[in-house]
């Protein structure tokens, strides 16, 4: 008797997992043909934002991204033959500097970087304070700019009587350049801008760091007399 109830449970469990599944169906059925017009107009709600963005970015924003870099291509010329007022402020031909174009198009990419190169020229140029302004909102992760541009405002940091800051900025760059050729040119100048505070013990620390770590860079072949200089004293 045992063994026939055991086979009536073993054949009821599938009829019960059946009746179970069944069950579920028709109560989603029932709460569809309830909500229906609710669930079909939440379902074209999320259609319409799906396409809504691809086309906002298709046919907004990047044809934007793709316009302001064509703005961008004179000043970088200008730039990059070290044409630093041309590059700022734009030239007869219409073209726009770099502050127009950070001034109209600062939310897309382009824009972003023309406020970097703004504060770049104005770095050059020697007008630090406005400089400061442009390169401390800066926020790129291209291995190569974003340390030029932090060891440029720590320039200015320095250059308007900012040790602190400039210090601070020069270690940053460093770290955020980790490479043989701007990282111990930072370090450097950062353990200068301590010794000029009276800080012997943080530049001698970077002087070390320059030594051991950074052996066949140029700052390297002379760091032995600084580092001589203030353990003798």
């Amino acid at each position: 008797m045992a063994q026939k109830n055991t086979k009536k449970q073993v054949k009821a469990e599938p009829q019960a997992q059946q009746v179970t599944i069944e069950d579920r169906l028709n109560r989603w059925e029932e709460f569809f043909e309830k909500n229906k017009t609710n669930v079909i107009v939440a379902v074209l709600a999320l259609i319409v934002v799906v396409v809504g963005c691809y086309l906002y970015k298709s046919k907004v924003v990047e044809p934007r991204e793709i316009r302001v870099a064509e703005y961008m291509y004179p000043s970088e010329n200008y730039f990059m033959n070290e044409q630093y007022k041309l590059a700022l402020d734009g030239d007869e031909l219409g073209n726009m500097g770099f502050i127009e174009i950070a001034g109209n198009y600062g939310g897309t990419k382009a824009g972003k970087l023309a406020k970097a190169y703004a504060g770049l020229c104005l770095a050059q140029l020697d007008s630090c304070e406005l400089a400061i302004e442009y390169l401390s909102k800066f926020n790129g992760k291209d291995q190569m700019l974003a340390p030029a541009v932090i060891g440029a405002l720590a320039d200015c940091y320095a250059s308007t009587g900012q040790p602190e800051k400039a210090a601070a900025a020069f270690e940053k760059a460093a770290s955020k350049a980790d490479n043989d050729l701007q990282t111990p040119l930072y370090l450097f100048n950062a353990g200068l801008v301590y010794e000029s505070m009276d800080k012997p013990a943080q530049a001698l620390k970077l002087y070390n760091k320059i030594k051991s770590d950074y052996p066949a860079s140029q700052e390297a072949a002379t760091i032995e007399a600084y580092i001589t200089r203030l353990t003798s004293k």
